[in-house]
């Protein structure tokens, strides 16, 4: 790992054919983040307001749960994080910037 990395020690598991916890996270963290994706889209399609509210609820959840489940993952060193460089964070809001000013003009 280089050293922008960000992560915890990593948690072994068990290695072969048979699903071990990692696997299981993984497999949940991916349903989850697809059905996050689904219930925007039932929301922007939600025919009125009480439909809309349940789908929305639905949904923060989903996301909570979805958030949790990474932070697991991230606790147990699953999940590796990397420092952006700040050249590159600064090339990329000017980039925007410039681009939602020309959306003002």
């Amino acid at each position: 790992m280089n050293n922008n990395s960000i992560s915890n020690p990593k948690t072994e598991v068990p290695k072969g054919v048979a699903l071990n916890d990692k696997d299981y996270l993984n497999e949940l963290l991916s349903c989850l983040k697809d059905m996050e994706k689904n219930y925007v889209i039932a929301m922007t399609e939600a025919s009125n307001e009480v439909l809309y509210s349940e789908f929305q609820n639905i949904f923060q959840t989903l996301a909570n749960l979805q958030r949790e489940v990474y932070e697991l993952m991230f606790r147990h060193g699953w999940y590796c994080l990397e420092e952006a460089d700040a050249t590159k964070i600064n090339t990329k809001y000017q980039k925007l910037n410039q681009e939602f000013q020309d959306l003002n003009n």
